[in-house]
């Protein structure tokens, strides 16, 4: 009995609860969708995995750089593509761009005028629009689908065709993309050509040595260009996440002795010695590729995606993207990386392991996609809720001014306690509680016999009376009264009880 009496007195507890809740929501949402946002100071950077806004890509590039981000699954931004994805080998997510070196360190440099004086870009093929949910970073850079073209009034784009946000550091962000994979930037200025044959110092001999095997002081860039990426095929250099460490002449290390490295170890050097041939180059960062989740339909892109390529400037064609990476390992840029893979092994793989076969036969994968689809749509729709986000709500329903906003709060919070108000009154008026329809006959009885109920008199009180009265009926009204009284006040009153009330009531 004791057990089914706390099962009871649970249900109603939480039917208590569950109606408490559903009388707040429609206030709730009222409040959270239209009230003014006020952003709250950036206290700290919060992550999901840390609380710590991630670091990611960094303003400098050098040996090792990226390939300590390889082993890293945590987020970096999430996409929705409104359509078909680009293939694989399109997904390149523009980052920082390094122009300047002093042998062992690469560094951003940009000059915001030259803006002004660069050749209008030019587009070609089909257009991806997209939605680029970025994850909270300690930079204001977003990583968009290279090239960008069209993007709203908080994203600004500098010379070096990188976006960068005006929003706050330290939290998630969404932005609406439009990209062409196919452009032409066109001439560069001045300013940019010599910047972009920067050398730290003269080249050694073994540089000279090689770039003049290759025919790059006499060739077509173009014909350079594919001398190098054959070189690298036919000499037996290997890509590895783990490479030998070039503190000293990195490149030439790399070049000539370890010819073991990862993405940054053939960009930098790919650039380099196209400095070294009179063709300005420079290294980008940024990401390539992404993992496609099915359950939410968009791409998550993360640590491990991070990359390095290299952009060659060619008469008439302007900045073009080339990967050296694909020229030992295309199935990096051609397949998803296989992040697991690469946190076992140190090397990257496009083939499913032992543990990836587990995850796809019970369905863990999946799961997981889930999961990150619940997690997506949580931020997309309520972490990141903010001023724009509600700019675009009050532009769909057709609310452009302070008093119409203004209105439809008044008016939506009064329709909304209007109908709480209704619900309640309703509620109200429930059916009679059987136990009072009888106790009231009860009285009646008594009043028959000239005991009467006195207004605001208990049950025990007048039960007490009415015996001094009548004491012949006394064992009849204690059984009543006790009965009533287990009725009304007993947590759980029984069925049995009040038939017997009936009962006793009928004989008096």
């Amino acid at each position: 009995m004791a057990i089914n009496s706390t099962q009871q007195y649970n249900k109603v507890a939480l039917r208590t609860a569950t109606t408490i809740a559903l009388q707040a929501l429609p206030l709730t949402l009222i409040i959270f969708a239209l009230f003014p946002r006020i952003q709250a100071p950036a206290w700290g950077l919060i992550h999901h995995d840390n609380n710590q806004a991630q670091s990611g890509l960094s303003e400098t590039l050098e040996s090792g750089s990226i390939n300590r981000l390889a082993l890293s699954p945590q987020l970096a931004f999430r996409v929705k593509f409104d359509g078909e994805l680009p293939p694989q080998n399109q997904l390149y997510w523009r980052g920082p761009v390094f122009s300047y070196t002093d042998g062992k360190v690469w560094r951003v440099k940009q000059y915001d005028y030259v803006v002004f004086y660069q050749d209008k870009l030019k587009f070609s093929g089909k257009a991806y629009r997209y939605t680029l949910l970025l994850e909270p970073q300690d930079h204001n850079w977003i990583y968009a689908l290279d090239m960008p073209v069209r993007f709203d009034a908080s994203v600004h784009r500098n010379s070096n065709y990188q976006l960068t946000s005006r929003a706050g550091l330290g939290k998630a962000a969404e932005f609406s993309l439009v990209s062409y994979p196919q452009y032409n930037t066109g001439y560069i200025t001045k300013t940019e050509f010599h910047e972009n044959l920067q050398l730290p110092g003269s080249p050694s001999r073994r540089i000279d040595a090689l770039v003049k095997h290759l025919h790059g002081f006499e060739d077509k860039p173009e014909l350079f260009i594919q001398q190098l990426l054959d070189y690298f095929r036919q000499q037996h250099f290997s890509y590895s996440l783990q490479p030998p460490l070039m503190e000293n002449n990195p490149i030439e290390s790399f070049l000539f002795e370890a010819k073991r490295g990862f993405c940054n170890h053939y960009a930098t050097a790919f650039v380099y010695l196209m400095r070294v041939a009179g063709i300005p180059a420079r290294v980008v960062s940024g990401y390539q590729g992404g993992e496609f989740n099915a359950v939410g339909q968009f791409l998550e892109i993360r640590q491990a995606n991070a990359h390095a390529w290299a952009e060659v400037w060619l008469q008439g064609k302007g900045w073009i993207r080339v990967d050296p990476t694909t020229a030992i390992a295309p199935e990096r840029v051609e397949q998803e990386v296989n992040i697991k893979r690469q946190i076992e092994t140190g090397m990257v793989s496009s083939t499913p392991t032992g543990i990836d076969q587990w995850d796809n036969l019970f369905g863990l994968k999946r799961t997981e996609q889930l999961w990150n689809s619940v997690d997506y749509h949580w931020q997309r729709w309520i972490v990141s809720y903010g001023n724009d986000n509600q700019s675009l709500l009050f532009s769909t329903i057709g609310i452009g001014s302070l008093v119409e906003v203004v209105f439809w709060i008044v008016a939506t919070i009064a329709l909304a306690v209007l109908l709480l108000a209704a619900w309640l009154l309703r509620a109200q008026h429930k059916p009679e509680d059987p136990a009072v329809i009888l106790y009231r006959q009860f009285c009646q009885k008594m009043a028959k016999a000239g005991v009467f109920i006195r207004l605001g008199e208990g049950a025990n009180d007048f039960a007490g009376r009415a015996k001094i009265q009548k004491p012949e009926t006394g064992d009849f009204i204690d059984e009543i009264t006790g009965i009533f009284v287990r009725l009304r006040y007993q947590r759980f009153p029984s069925e049995r009880d009040l038939k017997l009330f009936k009962k006793c009531i009928k004989n008096l």
